[in-house]
This record gives structure tokens, sequence and C-alpha cells, in this order.
């Protein structure tokens, strides 16, 4: 059976839930869908010919992609703790290669193992996502035969880039890894519980923690405050040049080249957060063989370098883990279970709380909005004020008078403004942002 293109556009794309994953063009039997750049990240362009299977709606991820039901699916248990899924291990951790520690976006675990995997034959090639293709302000998931292809695509990306669209490319017998976003995980693995044969090509997915991403129009914005004109293109972006934990990193064809450190740069997130990030509730990759964040505490800055959480999901990959820091590839040390969320509360609440209330709002003022099949229990009063007014600031933002406050405040004491306001909100709020947080219990639904 396939579904009407029509009910798909409508109730998506234009409902603005599309999370510009590309699975509806990877799912395209037909080969002629694609991607299209938009101001507002990728989008799907469906072809008259499509032949989409109607399980795309159980695993889209900007409509009803049920995570208790797919854990039931997949991992075959609702996982012990909500907050940052099932569990097999959890790592504090670093790349014990120099080079591939400092290209890495925090400690360069992931594009070590995907390095691992591809010299120990466990895999084909990778699927990997990479800054400057086609051009250097854009980002593309690719196919990467080396090892140095892998760390050619190592730093970090913060910008929406569909990677499932890929999956109607992949070569028949391969096996691969990929690199991908939480909800992108979710739907792959959504397609591999039901038999997807393209999506049961790919043997390892790992990610990134989640928090917020930036439209691309973020960095047009960014280089129209410094007074760059249009004609002077960039020749290279970087989001995470240096050494962790890295800075912006913009050269255009003039020869300008400008940096900013990442939390300076951090003050066009409410400008230019996208819809995905407000709306998904995933923020530990919980569908990911191996999930890693940044180790963020006073303790792990202060030694500079990058240090990795580290999240293994299923005893094979705790296995690869092991292997790897028993040939000295890696660092690993051993951790609790309340390691894998004790640097990042603050985020992980945005999540697992905030996105529910204001996908909730959003069904309250008529826009649509994607449901997950579960909610938080005992939300307090106060959360939901604390959330009102952080969504206030993100409409504002995004208002054309709201913009204007980067072209008028310098970056350099907007970012130190901003990094300032944000200590002090998180300070404010902190007290009913983590208020049972460590017993977050959630209710279980059927979509609708």
């Amino acid at each position: 059976m396939f579904i009407a293109v029509s009910d798909f556009v409508n109730k998506i794309v234009k409902g603005k839930t599309c999370t510009g994953c590309g699975l509806c063009v990877g799912m395209d039997e037909s080969g002629e869908s694609y991607m299209e750049d938009t101001k507002y990240g990728p989008s799907p362009v469906i072809s008259n010919n499509f032949k989409i299977p109607d399980l795309l709606f159980r695993a889209c991820p900007g409509y009803h992609l049920n995570y208790p039901e797919l854990y039931k699916d997949f991992y075959k248990k609702y996982p012990d703790n909500w907050l940052t899924g099932h569990i097999h291990s959890v790592y504090q951790g670093f790349s014990n290669e120099k080079n591939i520690r400092i290209n890495g976006a925090s400690g360069g675990i992931l594009t070590h193992v995907l390095i691992h995997l591809l010299k120990t034959k466990r895999i084909d090639a990778t699927l990997v996502v990479k800054q400057g293709v086609p051009s250097p302000e854009k980002a593309r998931i690719i196919v990467a035969n080396s090892p140095e292809e892998i760390l050619s695509a190592s730093r970090s990306v913060y910008i929406p880039v569909a990677t499932l669209d890929v999956l109607n490319k992949l070569e028949p017998e391969k096996k691969y890894a990929i690199t991908c976003l939480p909800d992108q995980a979710a739907a792959l693995r959504r397609l591999q519980a039901n038999g997807n044969e393209k999506a049961l090509q790919i043997k390892y997915v790992i990610g990134p923690y989640t928090g917020t991403a930036l439209y691309p129009s973020a960095i047009d914005y960014y280089l129209k405050s410094k007074g760059v004109k249009r004609d002077d293109r960039i020749s290279s972006l970087k989001w995470r040049a240096g050494e962790w934990p890295g800075y912006l990193e913009i050269k255009t064809s003039s020869g300008k080249v400008f940096q900013s450190k990442k939390v300076y740069y951090n003050f066009l997130i409410p400008f230019f957060v996208t819809n995905t990030s407000l709306q998904s509730m995933d923020f530990a990759n919980e569908f990911a063989d191996l999930a890693v964040g940044d180790a963020w505490s006073e303790k792990y800055e202060k030694l500079g370098h990058g240090f990795s959480v580290i999240l293994a999901r299923n005893l094979e990959m705790s296995k690869i883990l092991e292997e790897m820091y028993e040939k000295g590839l890696i660092e690993l040390e051993k951790k609790d279970l309340n390691f894998a969320s004790s640097m990042h509360g603050h985020m992980i609440d945005f999540k697992k709380r905030g996105s529910y209330i204001r996908n909730k709002m959003r069904r309250m003022i008529g826009k649509k909005a994607p449901s997950f099949g579960y909610k938080p229990e005992n939300i307090s009063f106060s959360r939901i004020m604390v959330e009102l007014f952080i969504s206030s600031l993100f409409l504002f933002g995004r208002t054309r008078l709201g913009r204007m406050i980067i072209l008028i405040i310098p970056e350099k004491q907007m970012g130190i403004l901003f990094n300032k306001l944000r200590l002090k909100w998180k300070a404010i709020s902190k007290p009913v942002k983590r208020k049972s947080l460590s017993d977050y219990k959630v209710t279980i639904f059927k979509n609708d």
C-alpha cells in the first residue's frame, strides 16, 4: 500500500513539523524524489511517480513515531530510565590518537569507532555527515570508504542535514554504519523493526547527544552583522575549529576570517533554533548503538582537550569499546548510570519536559505537532511558566525586529552578554527545571 502524497505534504511539510531527515525520499521506490535546500534546512520534493510504503507514517519523526512501541519492538522492553534510554554500559573517555581527538568534536570517540569498524571489516563503508559539501556553507551525508574520508568528516555540524535519503542509494549486499541525529536513528530503527531490507543493511547506528540546531540563515545574519557583502562568498566554515570545545570559524573569498568561541556564538540559538530542536523529546540519541556527548564539567574543562560521555546500548557495542581500549586505541573509564545525564540535566529537561509542553502549546493554538506516544508525569505549574517564558523569547527572536538585535549589537558584546544571561538564567531556573528530574516518569498512550 502506498500513501497519498498530498497527505504527506499537507500534514508534515506544510504543517512545519518536518525534520528534514530524508526518510520519505529514502523510502521512495521510484528513486525520483529528492531533498532540496531551503532557508529552513532540507525539505523533500516528492515525485509524481512516488512509491512510498505506508510504513512511513509509523516511522516519520515529524508525525507519529511512537517511542514506547518502538522500545518494545526493538529493545523488547521499556527503558529503565526514560531520560537517557536503554543503556548497557556508561563510560567517560577519549581517543588516544592525537589527530582524531583534536579533530573530533568531543574526544573523537565517534570518529575512532567508525574507523575501527571499517578496519576490522565489520562494515564495508560508513555514512557520515560532512561540512563543506557541496559548498563550504552546506553539509551532506557522504559514503566514506576509508579512514581518511571518515576523519575528514569528523567535526560537528549545527545545521539540519538529511541522512536517511541515502537509503535508496545503498549498494546491495554491503554493510554500513551511519552517524545520525536522534530523530533519524529512531526512524531508522522503526524501518529495521519492520524488516525494511535497505535499513537492515545498516549494521551500526551511532550518533551524538543532540540539543539545538540552527537554521542555515543564522550564518547569513552572522556575516551580515560583520558587514560582509553577499558577493563575498564563504570559502570555509567550521563549527568547532581548533581544540575542544572549539570555535566557529568562517573564511570568505576576499580573505576575511571570523572566529567566535562556542559559548559566544550560541547567542544565535534564540533567533534561529530549528523547529525540530523544539519538538524532539530525544536528547541522548536513544536508538543509537553508541551515543556520545561532551563531558561538560569544570573538571574536564580545566583539563582541556575533549572528553566524552559514552553510552553503549547493547553488549556488542560494549565489547567493541572494550576491544579498542585493550588495544590502546581509546581511553575508557567505567561510570555509573547517573553519569549519562549528570552534566546535561538542563538540556535533558529542555527536551523531555520542555518539548512536550511546547508541542502541546502548538496544538492548543491550532498548529500541528508530532506525537511520540508518551508524556511526562506531574509537570508543575512553575515548569510550564518557565517554558512559556522560553518560548516567548524564541518567538520574538524569530521576528524581523528580534533579529535586528544581531545587526545592532556587535558579536563580541552579544556573545559575552548572552553567555552571562544564559548562566544567570540557568541558575534561576535550575530549581524548577531540575525538580523531580531524577524521578522522571512517563505516561504511555496510543497516538491518535
